[in-house]
């Protein structure tokens, strides 16, 4: 793949894969005006989140050489890639003082899970763009890069909406968190499921779903921007 890849076929892979997830993240901040974060830190949050993908990739081919084609693999693929994407935020963002106020969860969580799905996109893209083949791509079996960028904010913002709640309720951060992480598993691996299964609910169905899933984390991000402004309490 790499020996036939073009500069123009770069340009475009990452044109399509770069811009949607920079389209999803302009608008996550437009919703969080009254206490902007940081541009840096936004920028840190999207870069480590691509960053990442070169970590999941790896651990993903070891579950691959020891776990057969199935749901269990599926899961196991879903587990790391969720399990990375919460790692960065704790490695690159929660030690910041500007992480103070329960939103801020939501805000980086989804931040990083636009920069891995950035990268994820740009890679899936590069091989049908490099054989000329990016518009019977999209509209045959590969509608999952489709609903990807839709699922891993779903997924990551899951995650946040978690933590963000140990703001508001006698519950461990650490533990909300992890209930996140595995509401998060839960809805990667049913994707990834049935996205691939033969004589399984038609793509379109499932992406109708997840919009309907990303109406809900929309309504909840509201909610949790209105409810609390304390800072966080370590």
């Amino acid at each position: 793949m790499l020996e036939s890849l073009t500069p123009q076929a770069l340009f475009y892979a990452l044109l399509g894969g770069v811009l949607p997830a920079l389209l999803w993240l302009w608008f996550w901040l437009k919703e969080d005006k009254k206490r902007p974060e940081p541009r840096g830190l936004i920028m840190l949050a999207f870069f480590a989140g691509m960053a990442s993908v070169i970590l999941v990739y790896p651990l993903e081919m070891v579950v691959a050489n020891f776990v057969a084609e199935g749901p269990v693999r599926l899961a196991l693929w879903a587990a790391i890639e969720e399990t990375v994407k919460f790692g960065t935020i704790i490695l690159v963002i929660t030690g910041s003082r500007h992480f103070d106020e329960p939103i801020d969860a939501m805000i980086y969580m989804i931040t990083v899970a636009l920069g891995f799905a950035a990268l994820e996109n740009t890679l899936f893209l590069i091989q049908p763009i490099t054989d000329g083949q990016t518009l019977v791509s999209f509209l045959t079996g590969n509608l999952r890069f489709l609903g990807a960028t839709l699922l891993h904010v779903i997924a990551s913002a899951s995650v946040g909406a978690m933590i963000a709640f140990a703001f508001f309720h006698p519950f461990g951060k650490k533990i909300m968190g992890i209930i996140g992480l595995c509401i998060a598993t839960a809805l990667h691996t049913a994707f990834n499921f049935f996205i691939i299964k033969e004589n399984g609910p038609d793509p379109f169905s499932i992406f109708l779903w997840l919009w309907i899933g990303a109406i809900f984390i929309i309504f909840l991000f509201e909610g949790i921007k209105q409810r609390s402004q304390q800072p966080i309490e370590s």
